[in-house]
């Protein structure tokens, strides 16, 4: 079994060949959870891919909204990335340097949001790129603005009204990233929040099944990826919306079932930040 969508992930030895290709921009979109003492604009100013510009998702975000990272408006996002010399005429490669976080999955999302289709993620982000021994500097690029068309996609998105509807209707599957402890509400969340649990009736798919922990949680070949999904009880030919912490585990669900070609998946934007702090929503256990 292949990847239906394989030019969506990039490998470390591609983007070596690449690093000085006119059209390719790469981007780090490492970000960290509350709980870890990482900052991941101070990591990237200490050491990045060559030619790497920083796209923090807790800048490029509403900052009008109390929830974390949550998509901004158009015009700012076309504003942000505009200025970090992300245009229309660029194929992107974001990476992250977490280690199975996978904060560039969200990145991917958000420019798929936005219209973008030409943008791929680094398998194994920075941490594989670092163990292969390969070129990293502590400059920071000086790009040219560039300009950023939008072309939004909703159909990528849900809202918390949306989830509301859908514990009645059923029309779509619920898929939640996070570990089965949170999942069940027997273990804490990273962020403050009134309560522990999950969404009524979602499916719980813990984001790194996905991935291969042995080798710097680089995404699985398609046919174990394809068994996760099974083994959580998805049906593939139902539309799937992923949801997890905060928006962005989420996105490694989707980015996945992008792989395998799946074409009705969207992410709840405020996931369990929103949900699980909000006293009208409810829950299971």
């Amino acid at each position: 079994m292949e990847y239906a969508n394989p030019d969506a992930l990039v490998s470390t030895d591609w983007l070596a060949l690449h690093l000085n290709t006119p059209d390719i921009r790469i981007v780090d979109a490492t970000s960290f959870l509350p709980t870890e003492d990482r900052d991941g604009r101070t990591e990237y100013e200490e050491h990045h891919i060559p030619g790497a510009v920083y796209f923090d998702i807790n800048d490029i975000a509403d900052s009008d909204l109390p929830l974390p990272h949550m998509l901004p408006p158009p015009e700012k996002f076309t504003s942000k990335v505009g200025k970090l010399g992300l245009g229309d005429d660029h194929r992107i490669v974001v990476y992250d340097a977490n280690g199975g976080y996978n904060a560039a999955c969200r990145a991917w999302w958000m420019f798929r949001v936005f219209g973008r289709s030409d943008i791929a993620v680094l398998d194994g982000g920075l941490p594989k790129w670092v163990a292969e021994n390969r070129p990293l500097e502590d400059t920071k690029p000086t790009p040219q603005e560039c300009h950023f068309t939008v072309r939004m996609d909703q159909t990528l998105v849900r809202e918390v009204r949306q989830l509301l509807n859908n514990i009645q209707s059923g029309r779509e599957q619920v898929v939640d990233a996070r570990s089965q402890e949170r999942f069940r509400g027997t273990a804490g969340e990273p962020r403050p929040c009134h309560k522990l649990g999950h969404i009524p009736g979602s499916l719980n798919l813990p984001f790194p099944r996905l991935m291969s922990p042995d080798d710097h949680f680089t995404m699985r070949p398609a046919n174990e990826i394809a068994d996760a999904i099974d083994d959580a009880g998805i049906d593939p030919e139902k539309p799937v919306v992923c949801t997890c912490g905060s928006g962005v585990t989420a996105a490694v669900i989707a980015f996945s079932m992008f792989l395998l070609g799946y074409k009705s998946v969207a992410v709840y934007d405020g996931s369990w930040a929103e949900w699980g702090d909000n006293p009208d929503t409810p829950i299971e256990t």
